[in-house]
């Protein structure tokens, strides 16, 4: 299908479904989920693909083998890149976060970041391109981020707040507005990833092999 914006439907289908995650629920609105919300979604992603690459579009169920939480349904949807450091493009009930770098981190990757943000000429490097990048309120996710300083760095640190990260992943919400559901969507996802590419080729540049985890999926490929 061509592509002329997102659905504004898309976050009305989240907010019935977060009322009510059944399978039952969703069986009934399995064809409403493949036109306003995964349809659109793969039609921008057709668009996004010659400048960013393959995209994968996450499935809508939930892995609840591990999980206390057990409603079978994501509350969003999601697309990334088939790569170590990918793109992230997410939309739910309340917004966009669109985004990327590389989310699951393999210690050894994790261990040699902070090598590098101890540096004192490598770590003002990392500050200044982050801070580069938080003009466009692109900003470190700092979800999960430790309390404390990592094992063997003090709490003092010039870069403590760097040193805590345990994802290596930049982005911004944006909360729901009428952008969302005209072509131009397209633009800001697109301006956006390309300020993610900076950090992408950074990370790559910096990290390499160590960011791919042999006994793990590459992110996209669930």
């Amino acid at each position: 299908m061509a592509f002329d914006g997102l659905d504004p439907d898309a976050p009305r289908f989240y907010e019935e479904l977060a009322a009510d995650n059944t399978r039952e629920w969703w069986i009934a609105n399995k064809a409403r989920y493949d036109a306003v919300v995964r349809g659109p979604f793969e039609a921008l992603a057709a668009e996004l693909e010659p400048e960013f690459g393959q995209l994968k579009i996450f499935r809508p169920n939930r892995d609840v083998r591990f999980s206390a939480d057990k409603s079978p349904y994501k509350l969003h949807i999601g697309m990334v890149s088939l790569a170590p450091v990918a793109f992230y493009l997410q939309l739910s009930a309340t917004g966009m976060l669109v985004g990327g770098g590389a989310y699951d981190v393999p210690p050894a990757a994790l261990a040699r970041f902070r090598e590098l943000v101890d540096d004192d000429r490598r770590g003002p490097e990392v500050e200044g391109l982050l801070s580069a990048l938080a003009e466009d309120d692109l900003v470190p996710m700092s979800e999960d981020a430790l309390r404390t300083a990592p094992r063997g760095y003090p709490i003092d640190h010039p870069r403590i707040g760097l040193l805590r990260l345990k994802h290596l992943a930049v982005g911004r919400t944006e909360p729901l507005a009428d952008w969302m559901w005209a072509p131009e969507v397209f633009d800001i996802v697109s301006d956006a990833w390309r300020g993610v590419g900076m950090w992408n080729g950074w990370l790559a540049e910096n990290l390499g092999d160590l960011l791919i985890r042999p006994d793990r999926e590459r992110p996209g490929q669930r």
